[in-house]
């Protein structure tokens, strides 16, 4: 049974070209375009995993983070931070809003894919 990607992504390119690439890798994936239907369909689908874009609108990535780690339906569940802001400042803030790990855009999906097996529950 393959492994459930949420990817919250409100740019419709970087959306296509990765859930692409993450279904060839045997992932099934689910999409959000916003912070806050990331959150909702993180409730009601439980994915193995969420990448979630943190420039986001309606409600930003670091906002729906946190919301997602103070649920306890939903904390347990691993969120990567995908950002094209590549600062040591960048990651510090998404790891204090609750993401498990951090990629820089543009996404080198080998790289990317490592960190995912990494946090997938075993």
């Amino acid at each position: 049974m393959s492994k459930k990607i949420l990817l919250v992504e409100d740019n419709e390119m970087n959306r296509d070209m990765l859930s692409r690439r993450l279904v060839r890798n045997g992932f099934e994936v689910l999409m959000a375009v916003n912070g806050q239907e990331g959150v909702d369909m993180t409730r009601s689908e439980r994915p193995d995993i969420v990448l979630m874009d943190m420039s986001l609108p309606v409600m930003d990535g670091w906002e729906a983070t946190r919301t997602l780690k103070a649920d306890e339906m939903t904390k347990t569940i691993p969120v990567i931070a995908l950002t094209a802001h590549a600062m040591e400042s960048d990651r510090a803030q998404a790891m204090q809003a609750g993401c498990d790990d951090f990629d820089t855009k543009p996404i080198e999906l080998p790289r990317l894919l490592g960190k995912i097996n990494a946090l997938l529950p075993k």
